[in-house]
């Protein structure tokens, strides 16, 4: 049989960088990122008879980001349940967060809705969802939704 001959390996010169610089990709320190984050309580407008409703994180202040501004606009969604501690639980609360006040958010009413449940129960129920619109003085349009009842009257049978 024949034999086949290899060439010498040789290295290039000042190829080989990655020994004398250390270990290329080095770990980074993994930091819980709630370390960095701070609670503060939600609170409800004075109409309502539930003041404090739930906490909301924010990241701290750092450098030129500060916590107030990343809370300012948030929109809470509560159920009417909840905020006055009855039984209807198919409104639901829009509140805004407008101010600030040490660990507090204060909010203001934002929007109202229904829950998708109860506005079908009330299609179901002979009623209907009516929008109706009208221009303002400032000529802005209001638009707001209306639950009609029908109510049919009892024939004899």
């Amino acid at each position: 049989g024949q034999t086949i001959k290899k060439a010498p390996s040789t290295m290039a010169v000042g190829k080989n960088k990655r020994l004398s610089k250390g270990k290329k990709g080095q770990k980074k320190k993994i930091v819980d990122p709630f370390t960095k984050k701070d609670w503060y309580d939600v609170k409800a407008p004075s109409n309502f008879a539930v003041k404090n409703i739930g906490k909301t994180v924010v990241t701290r202040t750092q450098g030129t980001k500060i916590a107030s501004d990343g809370l300012k606009g948030r929109v809470f969604e509560m159920a009417q349940a909840d905020l006055n501690q009855d039984e209807a639980s198919y409104r639901k609360f829009k509140l805004i967060c407008e101010d600030v006040q040490g660990k507090n958010v204060l909010t203001n009413f934002h929007g109202m809705s229904m829950t998708t449940d109860h506005v079908r129960s009330l299609v179901k129920k002979m009623a209907d969802l009516h929008r109706s619109s009208c221009r303002c003085q400032n000529n802005r349009w209001l638009s707001t939704p209306c639950i009609l009842h029908w109510i049919y009257p009892q024939t004899s049978k």
